[in-house]
This record gives C-alpha cells, structure tokens and sequence, in this order.
C-alpha cells in the first residue's frame, strides 16, 4: 500500500479528531497531537490515513478515525481493549477474528460494534484493531466469534510505506 496523496488538515477537522479521540479514549491521548503535523493521507487502496509527523497513526474507519496499531504503540490507549491469551496471540496476529474463549479481559465499556484495540496477555501489546461483534458482557466465556478483525500486525496497513 503506497500514499497517492497528502493533504493538510484544517483546523476544524483537526478539532473533531482530537474530540473523538479524547471522548473515546481520555485526555492523555491529546497531547501526543498538540504542536505536531496533521495531515490526511489518501492510499491507492482507497483508504484514508491520518499522519502525524509523516506516521500513520489513524486510519479512516467508515465515517470516522481510529489508531492503526502503530498509534496504539505511540499513544498507549487504555480503553477499548480485549486482551487475548497467548495461544490466541499467532492465530491473532495472521489476522484471524477473535474467539470469545480466547479472551481473558475486556473493557467493561465495549459495546456492540464498537472498535477495539485486541492485546495479548503477557505484554499488553497491540495485535489487532476489530470491530466488536457483541457487547463486552458477552465476549468471555462464550462461544463463537467476539471481536472481527479488520487491521493487524503485518498486513498491508501495518507495512505501508510513506
């Protein structure tokens, strides 16, 4: 995946990020943007990115922006987390959805469709963004799928060049 094009971003959609990302994620979250280049960054595959200092931290998730796992690693949210155990964690990272009895930790706030940043146990580190397929009372403990994958650790997002 390679950028095709680039563009500033005003002021006023600037704002609205940040208070998304600020309502969503709390107040930590907006100092990591505050004095540094904001741009939206269109990709040959028709996604959307939003760079910070030339890095892909968001990306256009259908009318709104979410961390790509590596503005996961640069931000450390701590909300919106399912935490996986470690012998979900290479089934996870090829990209496959989540299983609700792999999940050992879920934040109480997850709703259904929600997006959410998937951890493995140990480190606490980022495998996959998904979009949650049941509210987050649901997820542990049951069976079938919980989480869907949709961005994750080597795929085309993850390896884009910019």
């Amino acid at each position: 995946m390679r950028i095709k094009a680039r563009h500033h971003l005003r002021e006023d959609a600037v704002k609205n990020i940040l208070e998304y990302l600020k309502a969503n994620f709390g107040e930590s979250i907006e100092a990591e943007f505050t004095g540094k280049k904001l741009e939206i960054a269109e990709s040959d595959e028709e996604q959307d990115f939003i760079l910070v200092n030339g890095e892909p931290l968001l990306f256009a998730v259908e009318d709104t922006y979410f961390p790509t796992i590596r503005g996961v690693l640069k931000l450390k949210p701590k909300k919106k987390r399912v935490v996986v155990d470690m012998g979900a964690v290479k089934f996870v990272a090829k990209g496959a959805d989540i299983m609700s009895p792999g999940i050992v930790n879920v934040d109480t706030g997850i709703r259904k469709n929600d997006l959410v940043i998937v951890c493995d146990e140990v480190h606490g580190k980022p495998l996959a963004i998904g979009r949650a397929l049941v509210n987050a009372d649901a997820m542990m403990g049951n069976r079938g799928k919980a989480v869907k994958s949709i961005h994750y650790i080597g795929d085309r997002i993850w390896k884009m060049e910019v």
